[in-house]
């Protein structure tokens, strides 16, 4: 077993790359247009990593990924992060982001309320873009105030983040905040 490694695994919205330590997974990537830059980003993101077969328990996560990914039903709630890599505020906004249930969305100002920090709607989204956890810890699902998509770092962009709440199925008019009864 690689203790530590990176691999490329198909999914239904194209190849994601995953990468794993012993402490648990280091970053997750979702598909790019130009596979060159996919693999540019891995080198960037976790220089010391070679490619390599993923273990059984990483590629079960990635399993999910890609049953998640094609419109089932996921919690990894489970999947161990190596969050060495992450700031305690950052670690915060992950563990927030991770509570919101599949399907639905949050807006950065609820999520800040959340984390007490009411006027943190800015740094949460900041947080939130440098996520090296897409999809495990679902940015995806948080939404500006107004309804709109909001930010998205992953490949693809705004329109990456719609596809991925459309898998959701969380783009019904009663799930999106726009339409939510809360006053963020």
């Amino acid at each position: 077993m690689n203790a530590r490694g990176f691999a490329w695994f198909e999914t239904p919205i194209g190849a994601c790359a995953i990468a794993w330590s012993e402490a648990g997974l280091l970053a997750t990537r979702l598909p790019e247009a130009d596979p060159g830059r996919a693999r540019s980003w891995v080198a960037r993101r976790v220089p010391e990593l070679k490619e390599g077969a993923m273990p059984p328990p990483v590629a079960a996560i990635a399993g999910r990924i890609a049953a998640h990914l094609g419109g089932a039903r996921v919690d990894y709630a489970d999947v161990a992060l190596d969050d060495g890599i992450v700031g305690a505020w950052e670690r915060s906004v992950y563990r927030a982001a991770a509570a919101i249930p599949f399907g639905e969305t949050r807006t950065y100002g609820a999520l800040a309320k959340t984390l007490g920090r009411p006027e943190a709607a800015q740094a949460v989204g900041q947080a939130l873009g440098r996520n090296p956890w897409p999809i495990v810890i679902p940015c995806h699902r948080i939404l500006a105030a107004d309804g709109r998509t909001g930010g998205f770092s992953a490949p693809g962009g705004a329109e990456t983040k719609l596809r991925l709440l459309e898998i959701e199925g969380a783009l019904a008019p009663a799930t999106l905040p726009l339409f939510a009864s809360s006053t963020d």
